[in-house]
């Protein structure tokens, strides 16, 4: 048992400066995917700072027609709030699609944000990992990387981000507000993330005690239907291999606004702006999208055993993409 400190701050201002005044804090939100990596010995926090009892757990709509999502909300409870349900319903699906229902009950919207990849590589503290610890090497590159990325991947790391959910917020151009001993900002989550580049170690954009308070939701386009779709080696308790988030509308035959965003293949939540510059105005047929996410998938550099990813994810959005089209063709 390695022993640390533990602090149940009264405000987001106390948690801040908690998290800042010590190097080696982590935010304790639901923990279910902390406390399995301290149990590892991946991570070794000198301080948690519980952030579970701020009132940071209410569900809002902005005065645009938007939502504002607490960083404490479960996943279960915002899987099933009326308002995501209705407008929003590719972040319930990818919601529902993550992990069991016990989990769900218990993790929270900004740990889900936060949660850390699943390479075995990482989890195993008796093997090098450059995420874990920078400069010892990707043993994955060369080992058991059939689940890792294709796309945007280094050198250094081929890890994937294993968040259904923050491919889903990708997809709908969500904003993730920080709280931090500087103040305040709002970052896209399409920027929250990081590719690896030479420093892996560094999953996100977050500065040293920053809290994630919330999440904001723009109001959905005029017109518009949202699917997330996830494959999976089962059908329960996986990460994805593939999954794809779409957001579309049609009009009069062509594709009015399409967003989608790719999960399982990188480092972090890909949205495919390639494939939406081709979708937008042209016809809403499998063929143009066939055309589109090709474009998008050009840039994949598969290793020698996941190929088969590319290949996935092509017939996953194609299929998802022709799915919608049926769904705005009567909305």
């Amino acid at each position: 048992m390695k022993p640390f400190a533990y602090l149940r701050p009264a405000s987001v201002a106390e948690a801040v400066r908690a998290g800042a005044g010590h190097p080696a804090a982590r935010f304790l939100g639901g923990g279910t995917n902390l406390v399995d990596l301290m149990k590892l010995g991946v991570e070794s926090p000198g301080l948690l700072v519980d952030v579970s009892r701020l009132p940071l757990d209410r569900v809002t709509r902005t005065d645009d027609g938007g939502l504002r999502i607490g960083a404490t909300v479960r996943n279960s409870d915002l899987a099933a709030h009326p308002d995501v349900r209705s407008g929003y319903p590719a972040l319930s699906q990818a919601l529902l699609a993550g992990a069991s229902g016990q989990l769900r009950n218990t993790a929270t919207t900004g740990g889900n944000l936060l949660q850390r990849t699943r390479c075995p590589y990482f989890q195993d503290v008796s093997k090098p990992c450059n995420k874990r610890s920078p400069g010892s090497g990707c043993p994955a590159r060369e080992g058991a990387h059939r689940d890792l990325a294709v796309l945007g991947h280094s050198q250094d790391c081929v890890a994937t981000n294993p968040s259904d959910m923050a491919v889903a917020l990708a997809a709908l151009d969500a904003a993730v507000l920080l709280h931090g001993p500087e103040g305040e900002r709002t970052v896209p989550v399409t920027d929250f993330h990081r590719l690896p580049g030479d420093n892996p170690d560094q999953d996100t954009v977050i500065r040293p005690g920053e809290l994630i308070t919330e999440v904001v939701l723009p109001p959905p386009p005029a017109g518009a239907v949202s699917l997330y779709r996830k494959a999976r080696d089962r059908a329960s308790y996986a990460f994805a291999l593939a999954s794809v988030a779409v957001v579309l509308s049609v009009r009069d035959g062509r594709v009015d606004h399409a967003s989608l965003a790719f999960g399982g293949l990188a480092h972090r939540p890909w949205r495919a702006r390639l494939a939406e510059d081709v979708l937008r105005g042209a016809p809403a047929n499998e063929d143009t999208f066939a055309r589109a996410v090709g474009v998008e998938l050009e840039a994949a550099r598969p290793l020698r055993d996941n190929g088969f990813k590319v290949v996935l994810a092509r017939r996953l959005a194609v299929a998802t993409l022709t799915e919608l089209t049926t769904e705005a063709a009567t909305a």
